[in-house]
């Protein structure tokens, strides 16, 4: 049972996971604009870093690694999400 349940929970994650890669930039920025923030690597004069974006996509930051890009979303009492 346990294993069904469990089977269950990742493909509900899978399921959402989907539907928020689906959304436009518009329905991000409704979404959470003030809310959420998400990460991407970057090379910055010559060096990998991690913009930080908010949910519409406009650039508030950067950081040396995931770590730290995270830490200062959380900070500013936003919830941090990874695009892939």
């Amino acid at each position: 049972m346990k294993n069904d349940q469990s089977s269950n929970v990742w493909g509900d994650a899978n399921q959402a996971a989907l539907a928020l890669r689906q959304l436009s930039v518009q329905d991000w920025a409704r979404f959470g604009v003030q809310e959420i923030a998400y990460i991407r690597p970057v090379v910055v004069n010559g060096v990998q870093a991690m913009s930080i974006h908010a949910a519409d996509g406009t650039p508030i930051g950067a950081a040396p690694t995931a770590e730290l890009a995270i830490a200062a979303i959380e900070q500013h009492e936003l919830a941090a999400v990874r695009v892939h």
